[in-house]
């Protein structure tokens, strides 16, 4: 396995750099202060540049106006657009839409990919994903309220959800939802549906404030109802039962994408840290870095960062090359190792930075309560661990039963 970085790859990274320094972090002081609405014409420029450079939408194929990274080369960019909030988002490779992007690109219609495809690569409108409801564990899947009853030619969906990201503002939806309740197997039952927001009968209830901050735009999380919302049956996202299997395929290269991220993230708090060490003097003479405890931690945090990278980077190659199958325990186990890591670097460098560390002043706080739910989306620590137990004590010839 060799996960260095080409030459162009090398060169590609100098590029997101540059204008990571330019178009971006300068934008983050008004992120801390302002709606993310009204931030949203200083991004579009921003968003406008990027494309211009040919550098928005990396993971999809150059014909549909992407760069046609694979995901190993698209991993090493989105650690660099990690470093900053606002990375991802400029550059068109935020979530959800790059999920819905790619779920689009390998399952759509062509009407599909003219009407939503095309455009969301475009970065002219949004997208969210409406899978997780209130009243049901988000860690089952198959456990869904939300139904799809076919009407003629059209699906007639109700249900009630929450914690779909990216709602406000977003021009349509990919809600899963129950098309088949008698299927045999429970993985067979749900499927996914393009919904547009305008649809009669879709309504956002509220922003559901996280950690005291309900934010707005993409920045968002919003609890929705679907009361009646009737689409035609050609809005169906891949073949009818299928939504489960699709889920799949785009959580795969997804914790791909978030895990590059939050080592970006890290590695950005970990800079954050030594620089405010090395600044605060706790006695004349005497910094925070010259503080052998300090020192350990920092120490600490710098393995758990390059461990997480290779573990990372590992799980994209085997996915490239192998498929998400091969990759299955490869997935689960950076997924919850690269969030521990994310949560303690982050905690470390509050601690760190003492009350300062508490305020909105530093990107600090703004990560440690947009970033405690890395341990819960996505499917939770606990849901990973045992993927990854129940694989090894399958090589050692066990078959319990799965609790």
């Amino acid at each position: 396995m060799d996960f260095a970085r080409s030459p162009e790859v090398e060169a590609l990274i100098g590029r997101v750099s540059a204008f990571m320094d330019e178009h971006v972090l300068p934008l983050e002081e008004r992120l801390m202060t302002e709606d993310f609405t009204a931030l949203e014409p200083a991004l579009a420029e921003a968003r406008a540049a990027c494309r211009a450079a040919g550098l928005a939408s990396a993971p999809l194929p150059r014909e549909l106006g992407g760069m046609g990274l694979s995901l190993l080369e698209f991993a090493h960019m989105s650690e660099q657009l990690g470093r900053s909030p606002l990375g991802h988002y400029v550059f068109n490779v935020q979530a959800p839409d790059i999920g819905n992007m790619e779920l689009l690109h390998q399952f759509g219609t062509p009407a599909q990919h003219e009407r939503w495809l095309a455009p969301l690569v475009r970065g002219e409108i949004r997208s969210c994903f409406s899978m997780t409801e209130p009243e049901l564990a988000g860690s089952n899947p198959v456990r869904m309220a939300t139904t799809a009853v076919r009407d003629g030619d059209d699906y007639v969906i109700d249900g009630h959800k929450w914690f779909t990201s990216s709602a406000d503002g977003a021009a349509f939806a990919v809600v899963m939802a129950v098309t088949n309740p008698e299927a045999a197997s429970p993985y067979a039952r749900a499927s996914q549906i393009i919904v547009p927001m305008d649809t009669p009968g879709v309504r956002i209830v509220r922003n559901v404030p996280v950690m005291g901050h309900a934010g707005s735009g993409w920045l968002s999380h919003a609890e929705m109802t679907y009361e009646g919302v009737r689409v035609p049956r050609e809005n169906l996202l891949g073949g009818e039962g299928a939504g489960f299997a699709l889920a799949q395929e785009r959580l795969g290269p997804g914790r791909i994408h978030h895990c590059m991220r939050w080592i970006g993230i890290a590695e950005r708090a970990l800079d954050l840290t030594c620089a405010r060490a090395i600044a605060r003097e706790l006695a004349p003479g005497r910094t925070l870095a010259d503080q052998q405890v300090f020192q350990h931690a920092l120490a600490e945090s710098r393995a758990a960062i390059d461990a997480s990278r290779l573990m990372v980077l590992e799980a994209a190659w085997r996915i490239d090359r192998l498929g998400q199958k091969a990759a299955r325990e490869s997935i689960s186990t950076i997924k919850f190792f690269v969030a521990g890591m994310l949560q303690q670097v982050l905690d470390r460098g509050i601690q760190a930075h003492g009350a300062l560390g508490m305020t909105d002043d530093t990107l600090l706080s703004f990560w440690y309560r947009h970033e405690r739910a890395a341990r819960i989306y996505d499917g939770p620590d606990e849901v990973h661990k045992g993927v990854v137990a129940r694989q090894i004590l399958a090589r050692h010839g066990h078959s319990g039963a799965r609790r």
